[in-house]
C-alpha cells in the first residue's frame, strides 16, 4: 500500500511537469491552468498520505 501511495504522488507529479512543459512550449494558458490544478490536488494527497503515516504511528 506504501509503495501504491508513492506512485500515486510521483505520477501526478510527473503529469504536471508534462503540462508545464505543453505550456513552455505553446504558450496556451489552459496547459498552465490544468498544472496547476495538478499540483493542487497532488499537496493535498501528500498531506493526506503523510497524516496517514502519522496515524499509523500514532495508533
Amino acid at each position: 500500500m506504501l509503495l501504491f501511495r508513492w506512485l500515486v504522488l510521483l505520477l501526478l507529479l510527473l503529469a504536471a511537469a508534462v503540462s508545464f512543459a505543453f505550456f513552455a512550449a505553446t504558450g496556451q494558458a489552459r496547459y498552465k491552468r490544468f498544472g496547476l490544478v495538478i499540483v493542487k490536488w497532488t499537496v493535498i494527497a501528500g498531506l493526506v498520505f503523510f497524516a496517514v503515516l502519522v496515524l499509523e504511528r500514532l495508533a
